[in-house]
């Protein structure tokens, strides 16, 4: 019988070994995204079909987004966000050195 090496080892190491570190920032940056995206949607009390009147994007495309089943476009996120009065930002991954 061969030995499960994932067996008894948590899921961070298992993650580590399965995932590439660029695969893995991808996959927290969609989750905290999408978290952040559920997040706003429902402090402001708005359905998923009222987010798709605001919009523009149908309502199964945002149930799909929330539940990670899909990867959206870039402007599709944007499309989403605006009614939320957000916005995508770019910032340095890590502190810049001082000069």
């Amino acid at each position: 019988m061969t030995e499960n090496p994932a067996i008894g080892s948590n899921w961070e190491e298992v993650r580590r070994e399965i995932f590439t570190p660029q695969e893995i920032a991808e996959s927290d940056l969609r989750v905290a995204l999408i978290g952040e995206i559920i997040k706003a949607r429902q402090e402001q009390g708005i359905s998923q079909k009222k987010l798709e009147e605001l919009s523009g994007v149908k309502q199964p495309v945002i149930a799909r987004l929330e539940k990670g089943s899909t990867s959206p476009q870039l402007d599709t996120i944007l499309k989403i966000l605006a009614p939320l009065g957000k916005t995508l930002a770019v910032v340095p991954l890590r502190p810049q050195p001082e000069k």
